[in-house]
């Protein structure tokens, strides 16, 4: 995840309700009626139009009307909407992660990780850029839980080398922070049972605060690991501390579209050749 939003979160996601309650923004709440009654003008125009709303996927960008397309496509006849991240990006931006569970007609469920940008525009809000993808593993309700609660990332990775030489071990530095969406999404992945038994026998594990992209920056750099492209991000240390791979294009940073299959590949790939 790229985006970090600014103080005013905290208000906004007490005026909202985020994690608790529905959300109360009528736009929202009109895009959800849309898509249930498969409404594709009525959904089209909360599309912005001038500057074109920009539609990225898992698969790629693609434009509004395809965006239409494929929510209008699932032929829903109930939709649920979770917002678990609202901010204030300026006055007239606002940002949302939405859990969209979707039922089809034949009882199917598609459960998609939806995030949307609105933006004012002459008293109307309408999307003007849009995050989609399917999501494969569980997702986090809310963003409360705390996992980057270190303050010495040095003495925690010195700590785990000299661990992981004991036992044989490599180490996976993940850098990431509190606030972002798809940190909660791997950390949820590493607790899965099969995950956990590739992931604890082969490896030490060192989340890396970044805190409000302030943090541990020195430690990323060193690592080789470009925090621009977002977070979270991956390094991988053997049992010595020589870094063995490290993430260039923002790998991890759509967490919550990946599925168990590529965490297992991943872990296998870089688990220690001899135990």
């Amino acid at each position: 995840m790229r985006l970090r939003f600014s103080v005013t979160t905290i208000l906004f996601l007490a005026s909202l309700g985020v994690g608790q309650q529905p959300v109360q923004f009528p736009p929202l709440e009109q895009w959800k009626s849309a898509v249930t009654s498969h409404d594709a003008v009525g959904l089209k125009s909360l599309y912005s139009v001038f500057p074109p709303a920009q539609v990225n996927t898992t698969s790629g960008k693609v434009d509004a009307d395809a965006g239409v397309a494929y929510w209008t496509g699932l032929n829903a006849r109930t939709v649920s909407l979770r917002v678990v991240e609202a901010g204030a990006l300026r006055q007239d931006l606002l940002a949302f992660t939405v859990q969209v569970k979707v039922t089809g007609p034949s009882g199917r469920i598609t459960n998609v990780v939806d995030g949307q940008t609105w933006q004012n525009q002459g008293g109307a809000w309408r999307i003007v850029r849009e995050k989609r993808d399917l999501a494969k593993l569980a997702q986090p309700t809310e963003l409360n839980e705390k996992i980057y609660s270190s303050d010495d990332a040095r003495g925690d990775i010195q700590n785990a080398v000299a661990r992981a030489s004991r036992e044989h071990k490599n180490v996976l530095l993940v850098f990431g922070a509190d606030w972002c969406y798809d940190c909660h999404v791997l950390d949820k992945a590493f607790h899965r049972p099969d995950v956990a038994a590739v992931l604890k026998p082969n490896y030490e594990l060192v989340n890396v605060n970044i805190g409000e992209n302030n943090k541990n920056l020195d430690i990323a750099a060193q690592y080789e690991v470009p925090l621009d492209h977002g977070v979270p991000a991956i390094a991988v240390l053997d049992s010595k501390g020589a870094l063995l791979y490290s993430q260039k294009s923002g790998e991890w940073e759509r967490a919550r579209a990946l599925g168990p299959q590529d965490l297992l590949a991943f872990l296998k790939k870089w688990e220690p050749q001899s135990k």
